[in-house]
């Protein structure tokens, strides 16, 4: 009677093993076996379960048709932008009138803006003359970081009291270069202290870990000793050291090389690529032009337009002449872009022998504007990360106190970059700098929430419209401020 139990309980464990198997049937099984059951109808069916392309579950991701399409679609609303242009003005690109104009600037400040480009050497030789007391102990450690810190303060500013007590004495174009190349100086000679306050710092831990072994006698030459201690390096492989890394020689090199970064030893290219430096020369000179050309044939008229709409406030007239300039300004944008990172940066790289030419990423597909802050500018990105955020984040700052702080920096630069020139104290360059923290969390809250494709969508539109609406309220400020201020 057991016996006979147990087998029909067996056989209701195996039908219901047989009832959980049907009932998990992977859902491609059943369509297969619906697709072979069709096939032998005779009715040919041609329809089987599938997604219009359209949908998200297609997997479809070819677009290239709609991209060739879009550039077509633009490049015609761009030539008609530009024919109406030339019916309403006039063809306006005259190079001569560059040439003249920058012979007037260069008549204006002749003598002056060379003279304060060449006192830049100062800095450069103080700098050197600062790192080479420091490593021979003659400054003490109270006072060296004092003396740093003034050093790179002063070289900031004195272009904001020398342009500011002589304004007449410098043209715009001359402000303009003088306020780069003392910004550029003033990143670069940050790090160069910043990475030698690293080096005294390695070595000095390196010598007490050497004080520990003093008890030791150490038997062979000194160079079997360091070699045994890991400082000699491998064979075959020549480095610089410091101090032997502070001479002048090799600070200048840091100074032309297309970095903000220093380092001891860069990566060294083996040749110059003739034909690619001649390229990149070329699109140098043609980008040159053609940001000049578009910049007097379309840019200037829209800008001089708009004058009167923010004189009067009107808000759908300011919208209108916002929406004009956007295009003709972001094109430029884009040329510039190319014009500086790819082209002019490779061509000094290619030059100095410079093996690193990772100056931009694909900033174009960031999915928020903190990846596209972190991907389109590559040398002040690094800058920021070595000398500014990683440091914070030693010292124990939250990762978004490091990040506003790098942003003040960048937001204080910029505006010192367009005030000191212009001669307008505002702070409009700094919050629209500013604005870009909201939005990151704006725009990363929109990839998580909706998709990369929204987040993209929001930084191209916020580089499409924030651009030309700050140069239409600057102009305004400073036509107001320079020509009439009745206005």
């Amino acid at each position: 009677k057991r016996p006979g139990n147990s087998s029909q309980e067996e056989e209701v464990k195996t039908s219901r093993y047989l009832r959980r198997t049907k009932s998990v049937t992977l859902a491609e099984h059943i369509t297969q076996a619906e697709k072979r059951a069709r096939s032998l109808q005779p009715d040919r069916p041609i329809h089987k379960p599938r997604d219009s392309l359209f949908s998200w579950s297609s997997g479809f991701n070819r677009f290239e048709g709609f991209v060739n399409w879009g550039f077509l679609i633009l490049l015609l609303g761009g030539l008609r932008l530009f024919l109406e242009n030339v019916l309403k003005y006039g063809v306006k690109i005259n190079p001569v009138s560059w040439i003249l104009w920058l012979k007037n600037q260069q008549e204006h400040d002749f003598f002056h803006t060379p003279l304060f480009l060449a006192v830049a050497n100062v800095h450069v030789f103080v700098s050197y003359y600062i790192e080479r007391q420091i490593a021979k102990d003659k400054i003490s450690a109270r006072v060296k970081y004092g003396v740093l810190v003034a050093h790179l303060s002063i070289i900031l500013l004195i272009p904001v009291f020398v342009l500011g007590i002589w304004p007449h004495h410098f043209s715009l174009l001359g402000r303009t270069v003088v306020c780069v190349v003392y910004t550029v100086l003033f990143l670069k000679l940050w790090s160069y202290a910043h990475v030698n306050h690293w080096c005294r710092q390695e070595n000095t831990n390196t010598l007490a870990r050497r004080r520990s072994f003093t008890f030791r006698k150490v038997q062979g030459s000194a160079s079997e000793v360091s070699q045994d201690e890991g400082d000699a390096p491998r064979p075959g492989v020549s480095v610089t050291q410091y101090p032997n890394n502070l001479t002048l020689p090799d600070l200048y090199y840091f100074l032309a090389a297309p970095t903000l970064c220093y380092e001891l030893n860069f990566p060294r290219s083996q040749r110059i690529r003739k034909r690619f430096l001649l390229r990149r020369m070329v699109e140098v000179v043609v980008i040159t032009n053609i940001i000049l050309a578009m910049f007097q044939q379309w840019m200037v008229p829209s800008i001089k337009n708009s004058f009167q709409a923010f004189s009067d406030l009107n808000y759908l007239r300011c919208a209108e002449r916002l929406l004009k300039l956007a295009i003709p300004n972001h094109i430029v944008w884009l040329s510039w872009f190319y014009l500086i990172f790819h082209s002019f940066l490779n061509t000094m790289a290619e030059i100095l022998y410079f093996a690193d030419r990772d100056f931009y990423q694909d900033w174009w597909n960031a999915k928020d504007v903190g990846t596209f802050w972190r991907l389109w500018n590559l040398p002040v990105h690094k800058w920021a990360v070595r000398h500014v955020f990683v440091p914070m984040m030693h010292a124990r700052y939250s990762k978004s106190t490091a990040a506003v702080a790098v942003f003040l920096i960048s937001a204080a630069l910029h505006e010192y970059l367009v005030s000191i020139p212009l001669h307008m104290y505002k702070v409009g360059v700094f919050l629209g700098m500013m604005t870009q923290v909201p939005l990151v969390y704006m725009s990363t809250f929109a990839n998580k929430r909706f998709g990369p494709r929204i987040g993209n969508l929001m930084v191209w539109a916020s580089l499409i419209l924030g651009q030309p609406l700050g140069i239409m309220v600057y102009y305004h400020d400073y036509v107001v401020k320079n020509f009439d201020p009745a206005l």
